[in-house]
């Protein structure tokens, strides 16, 4: 099997039970669904397929991204490789809106101004982060430890969640901040990055979303 070098790999974690309930999570911490175990196992399994083999991997201090970073390196038999778990990986804070139904949350604040604290990049939900400031606390921590690695030709997995990822693709595929609400990304789905020693920059690879059995 071919060995990635210079490449990156991030995945968002599986279904949670927040995700299930369409609820806003932020910070708070619930267990991956048994969709979203299956989601994580099929997301290893297609890795495995293509051949990776990870010379380090990183997530969040939520047990959503970690379980979901452990079954990936289960399928892929290598359960025994360091994980660093960064707060700076966390999910965006949602303040006030965490452990709200969505549908609750358009209810009481309004259709517009909830998929503005939603989608936008500046706007920030009354006690928590917006997009932007969940960017400002993470770029440093990725330009510290996780693109050193990468640049050094390393294969590198990241498992987080969407908003942090979504901050991070900002940086990585250069997205104007009046586009980033058109970026999702769903659940268990793989971003590849490729680099290499001579440049900084890393380039998409691809997006794939393991196909789940009905």
């Amino acid at each position: 099997m071919e060995h990635h070098k210079h490449t990156l790999v991030l995945v968002r974690h599986g279904q949670s039970e927040d995700n299930e309930r369409e609820l806003f999570s932020g910070l708070r911490d619930p267990a991956l669904t048994p969709r979203g175990v299956e989601e994580a196992g099929t997301a290893g399994a297609t890795l495995r397929t293509l051949g990776y083999r990870f010379d380090a991997a990183f997530t969040s201090r939520l047990q959503r991204a970690q379980h979901t970073l452990a079954l990936i390196l289960a399928a892929l038999g290598q359960s025994d490789l360091p994980v660093q778990a960064d707060a700076a990986l966390n999910e965006r804070d949602y303040g006030a809106l965490a452990g709200l139904n969505k549908t609750e949350a358009r209810a009481r604040f309004g259709v517009e101004q909830v998929r503005t604290w939603r989608k936008s990049h500046d706007a920030v939900p009354p006690g928590g982060e917006s997009l932007a400031m969940t960017g400002a606390r993470l770029w440093p921590f990725f330009e510290r430890t996780i693109a050193p690695r990468v640049r050094d030709g390393a294969c590198v997995l990241v498992v987080a969640h969407g908003n942090s990822l979504r901050s991070l693709l900002m940086r990585l595929d250069r997205i104007d901040p009046r586009h980033i609400e058109e970026v999702n990304i769903g659940t268990a789905e793989i971003l590849v990055y490729r680099g290499d020693a001579a440049s900084p920059a890393l380039t998409r690879a691809a997006a794939i979303a393991p196909k789940m059995c009905d």
